[in-house]
């Protein structure tokens, strides 16, 4: 895949509703133990899917990962307040799951996406129960549950984001494609 081929996919995102879209080498992720702890104090989805911690990489892992790879797209999803905005980032997120698996099909075979956030595909996640996950071709881990400093990651790649005072600010979500 050339740099051609991954604009293409920033385009397409693009014109599909996201924000932005930028290719990135992974090097510029940044990986952090102290994130998941932002997870386990704090989000209620810790300990409660497939998809959140502890059942996500570790940091340690996550940078290993990263480092396999040389081209990334660092997505930016802007999400203003609205009754809807969850269905919304969802079907942003269903987009980008799509868009992994095209190219898994045109041969790029590591193709792979973290989101943002708790997976909130199911009311109630299998993991409750000791079950396996029901939507695992969709389920994906967010990049904070694996450890990544989403802030200084976005900022390394010129994206703007502060944290938020309100729920009804406008909200940025990244997601992360890694590529080859």
């Amino acid at each position: 895949m050339n740099d051609a081929d991954l604009d293409k996919y920033c385009t397409q995102a693009i014109e599909r509703g996201i924000t932005g879209a930028k290719q990135i080498e992974p090097k510029t992720v940044i990986t952090a133990a102290w994130v998941r702890l932002k997870c386990q104090f704090g989000c209620p989805g810790y300990d409660r899917s497939h998809s959140c911690p502890p059942n996500t990489p570790k940091p340690d892992e996550t940078r290993t990962i990263l480092d396999s790879y040389n081209r990334a797209i660092l997505f930016h999803i802007e999400a203003p307040y609205a009754e809807d905005r969850g269905k919304r980032i969802g079907q942003q997120y269903q987009m980008l799951t799509d868009m992994e698996g095209d190219l898994f099909k045109e041969g790029y075979y590591k193709a792979f996406l973290f989101l943002s956030g708790p997976c909130r595909l199911c009311k109630e996640c299998s993991y409750l129960n000791d079950d396996p996950c029901i939507l695992r071709d969709r389920a994906r881990p967010s990049m904070e549950a694996c450890g990544i400093d989403v802030y200084q990651t976005a900022r390394n790649n010129g994206f703007s984001i502060d944290p938020l005072s309100d729920r009804t600010q406008t909200q940025n979500h990244y997601c992360l494609m890694l590529i080859d």
